[in-house]
């Protein structure tokens, strides 16, 4: 299930704050910018709203991290889930599987980057592509959740991330400016992604 919130510029911070737990409190407010602030508070009230939804559970959880650095609900191994936000939006996906999420504003194509993370197929289809802009983003989104799903962050060649080894669902905003995609292990299934569109006001 993806949760996607595009209230991250208006919801009330002073109530957010507040309404925060300790853990998450300090972790927010650590950031020198009110941007990084509100990305780091909307993560977890969309969180607790997907969490609600899916499971019933309505107290605070205590986040983990793994030694790659992926988050995890502490008690809850049965729970998996995965946080990004961009300029615009902040993206969870929960699941019972293992899952990654990322979600990126649309930018200026640019081929030297391009080149650097695409394999020879991806980047001729991209070269192809009448929006080369987001059919850049859609590849990189899917390459990123892929590490966030494994847990492995950004430490590998992307040229050489096996895309073939899981499944991708990828919702586009041309409103919101942004790409997301949501990966999942190929073992989870093939059901179709469902998209919650949360407001935070």
């Amino acid at each position: 299930m993806l949760y996607i919130t595009e209230d991250i510029h208006s919801f009330d911070l002073l109530r957010a704050i507040d309404a925060l737990p300790p853990q998450r409190r300090l972790k927010a407010m650590a950031f020198r910018h009110e941007t990084d602030r509100r990305a780091c508070m909307a993560a977890y009230m969309l969180l607790s709203r997907a969490l609600y939804q899916e499971y019933g559970i309505d107290e605070p959880v205590e986040l983990g991290l793994h030694e790659g650095g992926k988050p995890f609900i502490v008690g809850r191994e049965d729970i998996h889930f995965n946080l990004s936000h961009c300029r615009s939006a902040v993206a969870c996906a929960v699941d019972g599987n293992r899952v990654g999420v990322d979600i990126e504003t649309i930018r200026a194509f640019n081929e030297n980057l391009a080149r650097r993370v695409l394999g020879e197929r991806e980047y001729l289809d991209v070269m192809a592509a009448q929006r080369q802009d987001i059919a850049f983003i859609r590849y990189w989104t899917k390459k990123e959740s892929y590490l966030k799903m494994t847990g492995e962050g950004i430490r590998r060649d992307l040229r050489s991330i096996p895309l073939e080894e899981a499944r991708f669902d990828t919702v586009e905003s041309d409103a919101g400016g942004y790409v997301c995609t949501v990966c999942a292990d190929l073992s989870s299934g093939s059901r179709p992604l469902a998209v919650n569109r949360i407001s935070l006001l």
